[in-house]
């Protein structure tokens, strides 16, 4: 093989590796759980085409002890994975997004948005708001999905993500801000261990390489989609509350501090709260599922969205 074809371009072992010729591997996000229906989790689960064109799909979760006409909170889940891994189908995040539809009674979509560097940004933040906008079609019971027009509590609604997918649902509160979001009360989001650009950072662990590797037209680390020091549409985020997940022992911790106090001073007249684990790393909690914090995790963003429902009621 030609070694200039070889070389590789970017890498995040064990789990990607990217070379000059555009191949690419990727250990983490390829396997597949099938959909079920009547799971023995409880939970039921359907694979949906947003854009047949594109390819962009997403899973859709219910309880399948749901009952005919139940309306029940709507979440949107945006997984992480740098924007060049992850997915809603793996082990991973379909454990997980089904572990939280089960702890607080929702319907979920967890949404596949295409990946670099096939892909490279802004295709995920794209194809991230043609999701939303798709779910958010479903509110006055038209739309393709019947779940979502049977069960969808379209006044209760939620985004959710973790890592890159955390940065994904600031853009689109921020897009929904500008935009707004017909037909839909979108009360929270939480943003879990986010990546974004602090200002002062020194850029050049795995997580800013990564960034530069996704989006190869960004101006670099004062880009408003990520920094949001530097983005004008941060006082106008589209909901009312927002929770911050930090990590005590995660490269990114600092960054989460830092997104919480920008928001926190930035004349945006909802409320967030910021909270961390002691003595864990980044997205501990979908790598050690059932340890007694991811749990406690796991319980607390079920209860931030129970409470914020009843708290609109």
């Amino acid at each position: 093989m030609d070694s200039g074809t070889s070389e590789v371009v970017h890498e995040f072992l064990p789990y990607f590796r990217a070379y000059k010729d555009g191949r690419v591997d990727r250990n983490f996000g390829t396997d597949i759980v099938p959909p079920s229906i009547n799971s023995q989790s409880g939970i039921s689960t359907k694979d949906v085409e947003i854009v047949k064109e594109t390819g962009l799909s997403a899973r859709v979760y219910i309880p399948s002890t749901i009952n005919p006409g139940q309306k029940l909170p709507i979440l949107v889940y945006y997984h992480g994975g740098g924007f060049f891994m992850g997915s809603p189908f793996c082990p991973t995040y379909h454990n997980h997004v089904a572990a939280l539809v089960a702890e607080a009674n929702i319907v979920a979509v967890s949404v596949d948005y295409r990946l670099a560097p096939e892909h490279p940004v802004p295709i995920g933040y794209e194809d991230s708001w043609i999701a939303l906008r798709w779910v958010a079609s479903h509110y006055n019971g038209q739309g393709p999905e019947a779940w979502l027009r049977e069960h969808g509590d379209f006044h209760r609604f939620f985004l959710v993500g973790d890592s890159i997918g955390g940065n994904i649902v600031h853009n689109m509160l921020a897009q929904a801000g500008v935009e707004g979001l017909q037909g839909v009360k979108l009360l929270g989001a939480c943003l879990v261990q986010p990546y974004v650009s602090k200002t002062e950072s020194v850029h050049t662990g795995v997580e800013d390489r990564s960034w530069l590797f996704s989006c190869p037209t960004t101006s670099g680390f004062d880009d408003p989609r990520i920094n949001p020091a530097e983005d004008s549409r941060l006082s106008r985020l589209g909901c009312s509350k927002v929770l911050i997940f930090i990590a005590e022992k995660d490269d990114m911790r600092d960054r989460g501090l830092f997104y919480y106090e920008t928001l926190r001073k930035s004349g945006w007249e909802g409320e967030v709260e910021i909270v961390e684990t002691e003595g864990e790393d980044h997205v501990f909690h979908l790598f050690n599922p059932n340890c007694e914090k991811a749990l406690a995790l796991l319980k607390m963003l079920a209860s931030f969205i129970t409470k914020t429902r009843l708290l609109s009621t």
